[in-house]
């Protein structure tokens, strides 16, 4: 059976800049993916990725994004005040509607479906409240681009739940942060996932309501990770987890570390696989490299 490469990347918002240095760590060493598998902030990088190409050049283009996201401000710091809005039911649409317009800015079409892309599979994990189920956007050919990348990272409170033919869906990190087994369910054989979880947001010792929050949302993500990840080593499934955090813990919604976070990202999976055995590569792909140089 062929060798089919999934790359997983798991949501954490801002720190999602961290993968995108890895991701250039990881083409750089040879590991091109057959399918990229996000959730969340990952479902945008891996949307991206896939259009652009899974590639160096891809990566630059996904470094330009994540800089104008940074001058962007799509996640507004006011987290309280959203949440309070959307308890009293005030529209909180603002950051959908600008998320919207920055993803058709950057390439993105309307029309774009999953079947048009060409070099890569993509699928992005949004969570079904209906089922309390992953919803894999990308098993059907024909679900268009936008509307799984609107739906995975819908994040409340910046956006409120989105409803599609009779379910509810909110940002895919609820049921699955980590989709390695949703890139197993779509026929992976080997996995390397970036995992952005960081166990130091849920690490202050205060009992505040918003503390509490972080300690549950940790608590899920991790519980999640793990046990997706235990089930790919029950099938005997390769699967190399990439821990990604910075020297600090940084929020969800701020974006002012962007440039750090892309270098830090990228030093990180250097040193991580400089520990692997190097990808196999076909006589063919490591002759054509020979003749470039």
């Amino acid at each position: 059976m062929p060798r089919k490469l999934a790359i997983v990347l798991g949501g954490g918002g801002a720190r999602g800049a961290l993968q995108v240095g890895a991701l250039r760590a990881l083409f750089e060493s040879g590991y091109t993916p057959d399918l990229l598998v996000g959730t969340s902030i990952g479902a945008v990088n891996a949307a991206f990725l896939a259009i652009h190409g899974p590639n160096l050049d891809g990566v630059a283009a996904l470094v330009d994004a994540w800089q104008d996201a940074a001058r962007a401000d799509l996640l507004p710091a006011g987290a309280l005040r959203l949440a309070m809005r959307s308890l009293f039911n005030r529209p909180v649409n603002d950051p959908y509607h600008r998320m919207r317009d920055f993803f058709l800015s950057h390439d993105l079409t309307e029309e774009l479906r999953f079947g048009d892309i060409q070099g890569v599979r993509l699928a992005l994990v949004a969570s079904d409240l209906s089922s309390g189920c992953p919803l894999i956007y990308g098993e059907d050919p024909q679900q268009t681009v936008l509307e799984g990348l609107l739906a995975s990272p819908a994040l409340p409170p910046w956006v409120r739940p989105m409803n599609s033919g009779g379910h509810v869906l909110l940002d895919g990190s609820v049921v699955s942060n980590l989709p390695v087994e949703p890139a197993m369910r779509l026929g992976a054989s080997e996995i390397i996932a970036l995992d952005l979880i960081d166990p130091r947001t849920a690490a202050n010792g205060d009992n505040s309501l918003g503390q509490l929050a972080n300690r549950l949302i940790f608590s899920v993500e991790q519980r999640t990770a793990d046990l997706e990840c235990a089930l790919a080593q029950a099938r005997h499934i390769p699967l190399r987890r990439l821990s990604l955090q910075w020297e600090e813990p940084v929020a969800a919604w701020d974006f002012s570390h962007t440039s750090e976070l892309l270098e830090y990202g990228y030093t990180l999976a250097c040193r991580e696989i400089a520990a692997w055995h190097p990808p196999h590569r076909s006589w063919w792909s490591r002759w054509r490299e020979k003749s470039s140089n």
